[in-house]
């Protein structure tokens, strides 16, 4: 009866075995998730800076430029010229004379980056870091 029994037994031990490495033999796991993207919303680009002034005052500020490149012995007067920029930081106050400088409306021809960074710094500004009059 031993006899009977050890044949299916072998059987059944031997198709589990078959079966159970052929399952697990062909597991793939699954990919990992997409990562997940923080940045859902696009964040507009930045206005271009512009002047909240009338550039068209600023060509006042011809005379003491030219007096800044000409070299007049004595201190040029920042009455009318620096009471414009007064009050404005240094990127309103950069943007309102490179607009001035570039359109011309100081009435002569300059070396912008130079001009510009002259009028800034007699008026008590600074050219910001990485401003270009464009």
């Amino acid at each position: 009866m031993a006899r009977v029994l050890l044949a299916p037994t072998a059987l059944l031990l031997s198709l589990n075995l078959i079966f159970f490495t052929l399952v697990s033999s062909t597991y793939v796991p699954c990919p990992p998730p997409p990562p997940k993207s923080h940045n859902h919303h696009k964040h507009p680009p930045a206005p271009k800076p512009t002047c909240p002034r009338d550039t068209l005052k600023l060509g006042v500020c011809a005379n003491v430029l030219n007096n800044l490149v000409h070299l007049v012995v004595g201190t040029p007067p920042k009455t009318p010229c620096c009471s414009l920029i007064k009050g404005l930081v240094d990127l309103e106050a950069a943007v309102c004379l490179c607009t001035a400088i570039k359109a011309n409306i100081l009435g002569i021809n300059l070396n912008v980056p130079v001009s510009l960074s002259l009028l800034l710094n007699f008026c008590g500004k600074k050219v910001p870091s990485g401003f270009q009059c464009a």
